[in-house]
């Protein structure tokens, strides 16, 4: 019995220890901009993530997530950023004051893609002078926002139905 327990203690670190050298491994690739090869190791590596220490798993999080960024992979970058944040203010001590900073820059750029906030449009151009902001015109076909007053007809237009 007691030799069983000691086999799978045995496997189970060394299971451990491969898992953390892919994560080595990936982060090598990672720092050496090579973001495509790095990304299979993550996904790889992804099923496998609660094997890891937390504090690695801070690593991977801050890590698949930029290079999801650097990819232009916005929303896979914005979840693994917020995972790596979430899991650094549980347990810190995974992450550098120089990722954390990252993480930070990068995901109030990822925010402006959810909750707005950007000056222009996605094609660059700038956006309509108060589109969007209360008591703006609104778009035809749009509909009042709630508690808001029905915008009276324009002229010609049939009235609504009673």
């Amino acid at each position: 019995m007691r030799t069983a327990i000691a086999l799978l203690v045995a496997l189970s670190l060394g299971a451990c220890a491969t898992y953390r050298q892919d994560l080595n491994r990936g982060q090598r690739l990672y720092e050496e901009n090579k973001y495509e090869q790095a990304l299979a190791i993550w996904r790889v590596l992804e099923i496998d993530m609660d094997s890891l220490e937390l504090n690695d798993q801070a690593r991977y999080a801050y890590l698949r997530g930029m290079t999801g960024y650097r990819l232009g992979f916005r929303k896979d970058a914005r979840h693994w950023l917020a995972m790596a944040k979430a899991i650094e203010q549980e347990h810190p001590g995974g992450l550098s004051a120089q990722w954390k900073q990252r993480v930070e820059e990068s995901l109030n750029d990822l925010n402006r893609d959810v909750y707005g906030g950007a000056e222009s449009n996605a094609v660059g151009l700038p956006a309509p002078s108060g589109f969007g902001q209360p008591g703006a015109p609104e778009q035809p076909g749009a509909q009042p926002a709630p508690g808001q007053p029905e915008a009276s007809p324009q002229p010609g237009a049939p009235a609504p139905a009673p």
